[in-house]
């Protein structure tokens, strides 16, 4: 019998996956049925694409990811014990990320400042 955390780590945040994150806060009292209507009624996505959505109550100091991985789907939660995740705000209702912003959401509880690439400037050889 696998443990919780084993079961957690088989789910697998990639670089090709799409995820969307609601930019507006939800009620954290809807679980799976609930959030899958948000995905249809308010981000117009199909909550059965494999898309990784992502939810963050009105408080702000929790989040929740909904994936469906072909057999169910996934609800996974972070509540911070202190501060709060900072947001995208006034972008619409819904904003693409990528894994690499998920990931600095999900560690740091803040949204990514700058740019995946920047232009090396290299310095002048003397």
């Amino acid at each position: 019998m696998q443990t919780v955390l084993e079961q957690i780590t088989m789910l697998q945040i990639t670089p090709h996956m799409r995820i969307l994150l609601s930019v507006e806060s939800v009620d954290f009292r809807k679980g799976i049925d609930g959030l899958a209507r948000i995905c249809r009624a308010v981000l117009e996505e199909d909550p059965f694409s494999g898309y990784v959505f992502v939810f963050r109550n009105k408080g702000g100091t929790s989040i929740k990811v909904l994936m469906y991985d072909g057999q169910g789907f996934w609800l996974c939660q972070k509540r911070l014990s202190k501060g709060k995740f900072y947001w995208y705000e006034d972008e619409g209702t819904v904003k693409n990320l990528d894994a690499h912003e998920l990931q600095l959401l999900l560690w740091n509880s803040s949204p990514p400042r700058a740019e995946m690439w920047r232009k090396i400037i290299p310095e002048k050889s003397f």
